[in-house]
């Protein structure tokens, strides 16, 4: 309870500043406010891509202006990136900063970002992105999917510690959701419906699993790809299908709402849903248990792809190298960078403040949540099935709201796979 208070007391005080900066809605800008140190006269300005951190993201944008007299502007958008970008770019009005994905690197770098490989962190990181040998992405976390768990729950119906390791076919797993249901668990799962958890998580792993990701990719482009009878779909769909059906909100699911299925995880009411360690940022508002985790997807093969997480570099920052950012604008950003890297209070605002596993070498990770504690020693490990980078903009929007229909039984898993198929042999491949 004192947990649940103080996570409210945050989200209220978060809120609050983010209202006296002038943001909280798509493309609003939040600026610095209060006592800042001399002010420099430059200003720059950050475009954040994910949600989950945008309160973060505001508060430290007043934090860092404070302290180096540089006005930061942080703005959100739950517009496509590149779409969004697009129109800034057309405007003359780029941001000086701009998060984007790694395809978004390859394919609008070239055009927009400046050089980034003198800079000091280069040598800290393996997920730098170069294209046309120079360094144009700063890579500002790791990201893995899989199945996140609540080991405190599971442990207290079994009597037994909980290994994920013992569980990596579906068979066993299947078998431990049977023994949770017999102990009192009646729906011991859960499942976001959100289409870019199904349409860009969850389907890519199908693409992510297969021997030769980009001849399978091409396939699926030329219309030749047999979907339904691929190894890999089967094998994931097999456990989708078992998520589904210990799924708490079976009854109505693409009407469960996601902040309600993060409370029944953190809380131990569910024991099991397919997400993220990002999926921290909503977990630590509620009474979550201590002991919780990720692991990799459960299926019955044998090539060892049920042993590792999906992930790699996740969001990216490009520096903008058009006429419109000056020179001064350009520096005071490769500062913002550094100092994400090398100072203190920037190691802190990725690893504690937005819960993100930190791509820098000599960034201490000790304060870790225990998903993205997870995720480290599985990319330590060499553990993270690469994620794949070139998926059309579309692709989570369009293939997600078929996954929806599948979830919502409008259609079965034959079905699925010719929508999924349609929708490539349609569309244009991602130039990389």
């Amino acid at each position: 309870m004192k947990k649940k208070l103080l996570a409210m007391m945050l989200v209220t005080a978060m809120s609050l500043s983010l209202v006296a900066c002038g943001g909280g809605s798509d493309s609003e800008g939040a600026g610095a406010s209060g006592e800042k140190a001399e002010s420099t006269g430059v200003s720059i300005t950050i475009f954040n891509t994910k949600s989950e951190i945008q309160d973060q993201f505001v508060e430290m944008a007043e934090e860092y202006s404070a302290a180096t007299g540089v006005d930061v502007e942080v703005y959100y958008s739950s517009d496509t990136v590149a779409a969004h970008l697009a129109t800034r770019y057309s405007a003359n009005d780029p941001y000086t900063i701009s998060m984007v994905d790694a395809k978004d690197v390859y394919s609008l770098g070239e055009e927009h970002a400046i050089d980034l490989s003198d800079e000091e962190w280069v040598a800290n990181t393996d997920y730098a992105i170069s294209v046309g040998g120079k360094v144009l992405g700063f890579p500002v976390c790791i990201e893995a999917r899989g199945v996140m768990y609540n080991a405190t729950a599971i442990e207290a119906i079994t009597g037994e510690e909980f290994n994920p390791d013992d569980y990596k076919t579906l068979d066993a797993f299947q078998g431990l959701l049977d023994q949770l249901v017999a102990g009192g668990m009646e729906t011991p799962t859960g499942i976001m419906k959100e289409d870019w958890s199904m349409g860009a998580h969850y389907l890519a792993q199908v693409y992510e699993e297969q021997s030769d990701v980009e001849a399978f990719i091409t396939s699926l482009h030329g219309g030749s790809a047999d979907l339904a009878n691929n190894e890999k779909w089967n094998s994931l769909m097999d456990t989708f299908d078992i998520l589904m059906k210990y799924n708490y909100a079976a009854g109505s699911p693409v009407a469960a709402e996601r902040e309600v299925s993060e409370q029944k995880l953190a809380e131990g009411e569910i024991a099991f849903m397919f997400g993220g360690n990002w999926d921290w940022a909503m977990i630590n508002a509620y009474d979550y248990s201590e002991k919780m985790g990720m692991m990799p997807v459960p299926q019955n093969t044998s090539d060892g792809s049920n042993e590792k997480l999906v992930g790699g570099g996740s969001k990216y920052f490009m520096i903008d190298s058009s006429d419109n950012t000056s020179a001064e604008q350009q520096q005071a950003a490769k500062d913002f960078l550094h100092w994400l890297v090398f100072d203190e209070a920037g190691n802190k605002f990725l690893t504690e403040d937005c819960a993100l596993v930190p791509a820098y070498s000599n960034i201490n990770a000790d304060a870790l949540d225990p998903l993205s504690i997870s995720v480290k020693a599985y990319a330590d490990g060499g553990n993270l099935i690469e994620n794949y980078n070139y998926l059309p903009d579309d692709h989570y929007s369009i293939n997600g709201a078929s996954f929806q229909k599948y979830l919502a039984g409008q259609v079965d898993r034959a079905g699925l796979a010719a929508e999924i198929e349609s929708y490539w042999s349609s569309t244009t491949p991602v130039e990389h």
